[in-house]
């Protein structure tokens, strides 16, 4: 069993920085794919990045690309969602997942999601 707890969310304005954080325990994050979901009011559940279990490949959302960056720390068992230029369409609760021997793709699934932490964004 894999325990995963978000924290860095919160508020911050339009154009600026936030980094997600997602602390891992019960295992270890090796042999896991790991990502970020969202979810906005009203709307259903997107992609937004994730790492290839083996750790060597990202993949990205359109809306993201160019602004968030996906990155994983093995020795701390941490993933982290470094989010820059951030839109008001970026409001939204940010979930970590990691699927065990996972691909990391948009289309993945996941067997182990944290409880989420909501980002806004103000203008």
């Amino acid at each position: 069993q894999v325990q995963l707890v978000e924290s860095g969310g919160g508020l911050v304005q339009a154009g600026g920085s936030l980094r997600l954080s997602c602390a891992a325990s019960g295992r270890t994050i090796t042999m896991h794919a790991t990502g970020w979901l969202r979810q906005a009011p009203g709307k259903e559940r997107e992609f937004v990045a994730a790492l290839s279990w083996t750790g060597d490949t990202t993949y990205y959302a359109d809306s993201v690309k160019g602004r968030f960056t996906i990155s994983r720390d093995n020795a701390k068992n941490t993933v982290y969602l470094q989010m820059n230029s951030l839109k008001r369409e970026d409001t939204a609760v940010y979930y970590c997942v990691a699927e065990p021997l996972g691909s990391g793709t948009s289309g993945a699934t996941y067997r182990y999601w944290g409880q989420g932490t909501q980002v806004t964004v103000s203008s």
